[in-house]
């Protein structure tokens, strides 16, 4: 029989470390004698036993007790050794059944990438619901991570671009299409596992997602999702068609980025989204085209920023949002063009800074806004303000 074994792993994927029996079951002896002693000592203290009689001889009664004290204690031992082999092989079980889990998903896990890797579209999209479905049933955290990071870095990929419906290159054209559902299913599966309450079966939420530098060049529905924890990069993405909803998400902890981001065709809506307790970041993004909505949106603790964005076409909806609390940075933005609107927005708390935002172009509305003049907008604009920024009359009375 071996005696010597190797490293064991935990179910949480760490080295299971063991004591050896000897020190176990010395540990627990030693335990048990001591909290056996405390016990009989605390008896004697309180039912106030001032001695113990030395002059009583020893009766067949009390010799009977005494063995059958005996064979209990004898059988508290024989228990207390199979707690602990039980103890052991449990944990040795869960350990083993652990590997075991671990080896068929990687299998599993090896057989999905090789299917992303297919020059069949139909192979791909089932290499895609086998990465998501091996991410619902990851055994630990960063088994599912890994799932989430191949199809994120899928979407990464370079792909190439439409040839157009000339009849000499429609079969490239239906090429295009089908890699392209490809791309957008798993847009669609995360939308779909961000909407699910933390925690439970098939959830994503708390996850990173990286989707640097991504083209969306179709419709993507993240209504209703929430971002609570980890980090969620679009930093340098592309939406340049279709329709991408964040209606009626929440962002309430980790980070969520669109640095860098275009917006240029399409319409993208972040409509009664809530941001109360993450860092939120448009910095650098432009919005050339398209439209973009926030309204009804609200900003009542996170820091949200989109200092040194461009707005130079389309159309951008602050409508009726609320900015209660926290930072909204607008510092070095440019307004130079498209229709910006800020339409009965409350600025009722936080900061929502403008210094050294830039106003050359287009329109920018603030009419209908309450609430005091946001930091540095004044100044930015001066007064009075160029053809096509309009504020409310109590501003401009405010004005120095």
């Amino acid at each position: 029989m071996t005696t010597n074994r190797g490293p064991r792993t935990a179910p949480n994927g760490r080295e299971l470390h063991l004591w050896k029996v000897g020190w176990a079951l010395t540990v627990i002896f030693t335990a048990a004698t001591l909290a056996a002693g405390s016990v009989f000592y605390s008896l004697i203290a309180l039912l106030d036993f001032q001695e113990i009689d030395t002059t009583a001889k020893l009766d067949a009664k009390t010799l009977f007790d005494i063995v059958k004290l005996s064979f209990g204690v004898v059988a508290g031992a024989g228990a207390l050794v199979a707690l602990v082999v039980a103890y052991r092989r449990q944990r040795v079980d869960e350990a083993g059944a652990h590997r075991e889990t671990t080896r068929l998903h990687t299998e599993r896990f090896s057989q999905a990438v090789d299917k992303l890797g297919s020059d069949s579209p139909a192979v791909r999209l089932g290499g895609v619901h086998a990465l998501a479905g091996l991410a619902d049933d990851a055994p630990d955290d960063s088994l599912r991570q890994t799932c989430i990071d191949v199809l994120c870095a899928y979407l990464q990929l370079p792909f190439t671009p439409d040839p157009g419906t000339d009849p000499a290159d429609q079969e490239e054209h239906h090429r295009y299409l089908a890699f392209r559902k490809v791309r957008h299913t798993i847009l669609r599966l995360i939308g779909d596992h961000y909407r699910r309450p933390k925690g439970t079966h098939r959830s994503w939420q708390g996850c990173d997602l990286d989707l640097t530098g991504v083209t969306i060049d179709g419709d993507m529905d993240f209504s209703g999702a929430e971002f609570s924890g980890g980090t969620v990069s679009f930093d340098y993405a592309r939406f340049s068609g279709g329709v991408v909803s964040f209606d009626g998400s929440t962002f309430s902890d980790g980070d969520v980025s669109f640095v860098g981001a275009t917006f240029s065709g399409g319409a993208l809506f972040f409509g009664e989204v809530t941001f109360s307790g993450s860092h939120v970041s448009f910095s650098g993004a432009r919005f050339s085209d398209g439209t973009v909505s926030f309204s009804g949106a609200e900003f009542s603790g996170s820091i949200v920023s989109f200092g040194y964005a461009m707005f130079s076409g389309g159309t951008v909806f602050f409508g009726a949002a609320r900015f209660s609390g926290g930072v909204v940075s607008f510092d070095g933005a440019t307004f130079s063009g498209g229709d910006v609107s800020f339409h009965s927005v409350a600025f009722s708390g936080g900061v929502v800074p403008f210094d050294d935002a830039t106003f050359s172009d287009g329109d920018v509305s603030f009419d209908g806004a309450t609430g005091p003049v946001p930091r540095g907008l004044l100044a930015a604009v001066r007064t009075p303000p160029p053809a096509g920024v309009t504020f409310p009359s109590a501003w401009l009375l405010s004005a120095p």
